[in-house]
């Protein structure tokens, strides 16, 4: 499998999430120059010690320019001036930083994401402070917490830049992980393609837990 971007880059909210929960890329950017400043080190250096690393997460890194080893997927985006479709593999994702220029692949992604749900990497009061989670009031059973979603039971996140979506989540209750690897941002009618695949699979996989459908969104 190609690499892919990205952990959590996204250019809207993720589905169910409203403004008033202040999901801010801007947000994201600060925490990683808090990293920097508290750590000493470059954030790419900080994550690849403190998380990929122990996580064995060989094939995930957080470069400083466009570039994706290869084998990687091609993305494909309409969000350009004309709305026609472009190429968007060799855009440079360093303006996401921290909220979204990292770099993964379906295996990776398939062991950060049971990671991110138990909060192993994290103190115990850490992890209880990151899943107070608060309901989105848009969505029924979905909610957001420090960085983290709650759609029915599913923890973890999706993501969007130019080119590419991704969801990485665990159900811990069912013991299952979720990861969606899409390269293309190109709406169907409207819902980003990544949340419909979401949706689809849990409803066969896990009836009772259902990665919720996508809303419609405005044109991008």
């Amino acid at each position: 499998m190609g690499r892919c971007r990205s952990l959590r880059g996204r250019r809207v909210r993720p589905a169910g999430v409203p403004a008033a929960v202040a999901l801010r890329n801007t947000n994201t950017v600060l925490l990683g120059m808090l990293v920097e400043k508290v750590s000493g080190q470059n954030l790419d250096v900080y994550l690849r010690d403190h998380v990929f690393a122990p996580l064995k997460l060989n094939d995930t890194s957080l470069p400083g320019d466009g570039a994706m080893p290869d084998p990687h997927a091609h993305g494909y985006t309409d969000f350009t001036p004309e709305g026609t479709v472009a190429d968007a593999t060799d855009w440079n994702p360093s303006w996401a930083w921290a909220a979204g220029a990292v770099i993964s692949d379906l295996e990776d992604l398939h062991t950060w994401a049971p990671a991110l749900a138990d909060g192993r990497l994290l103190t115990k009061k850490t992890q209880a402070e990151r899943l107070r989670t608060l309901p989105t009031g848009i969505v029924p059973g979905a909610s957001y917490g420090l960085g983290i979603l709650d759609f029915n039971g599913w923890l973890g996140h999706n993501g969007e830049l130019p080119g590419y979506e991704t969801i990485a989540a665990q159900l811990p209750a069912e013991k299952a992980t979720l990861v969606v690897l899409v390269n293309s941002d190109i709406d169907h009618q409207g819902k980003n393609l990544s949340g419909l695949i979401g949706n689809a699979v849990t409803s066969i996989v896990t009836p009772g837990h259902l990665w919720p459908a996508p809303v419609g969104t405005a044109q991008k």
